[in-house]
């Protein structure tokens, strides 16, 4: 049995969860999250604990079971305290900055690149070299960061490039010249 799918979910204060057929709606404070309910697996609300189980031994089922647990605990999470992670921006004269909700980053090419964030993400800017992405959907988070770091993936030579905040980038020596 899977030790993440068997351990029980404790509902936080402020937080609600339904299941409605083969959907999962859990709403809070902050907002509200949907998710699809994979086959083979029961979810089952008791007093302030929700517990997850399987109907088969299928490995597919048996992948699911874990899965299904960590999707609800990190919804509940999202929407009663939400999710941030935090960018910076190594390079000189590479910078960000905020135009209404879009984040203008100057990354050392000809024209700045605008980025619109999807729904249910805010992005905040502390200071020209450090911005935060914000929401309440732990994936989508990720991967709002995943498609900001694209424009400027770290590179291991220089170091320059957009990194998370305690990210370490593997530096590699280059070249020694002639000797």
């Amino acid at each position: 049995m899977s030790r993440i799918g068997r351990k029980a979910v404790d509902i936080v204060k402020g937080a609600s969860i339904e299941v409605k057929g083969t959907d999962i709606i859990v709403k809070g404070p902050k907002g509200e999250l949907h998710a699809k309910l994979m086959p083979g697996i029961n979810v089952e609300i008791d007093n302030a604990q929700v517990k997850v189980s399987r109907t088969n031994e299928e490995k597919q089922t048996r992948a699911w079971h874990g899965m299904t647990r960590a999707l609800i605990a990190n919804m509940i999470t999202g929407v009663t305290t939400g999710f941030q992670k935090t960018m910076e921006i190594v390079g000189v004269g590479w910078r960000a900055a905020l135009q209404g909700k879009k984040l203008v980053l100057n990354l050392g090419y000809s024209h700045p690149i605008e980025f619109t964030p999807p729904a249910g993400i805010e992005i905040v800017v502390e200071n020209p070299i450090k911005f935060h992405v914000k929401g309440i959907d732990k994936e989508l988070v990720g991967q709002t960061c995943a498609l900001i770091k694209e424009f400027r993936p770290p590179e291991p030579y220089h170091g320059k490039g957009i990194k998370f905040e305690n990210e370490y980038i593997l530096r590699k020596a280059g070249k020694t010249g002639a000797k």
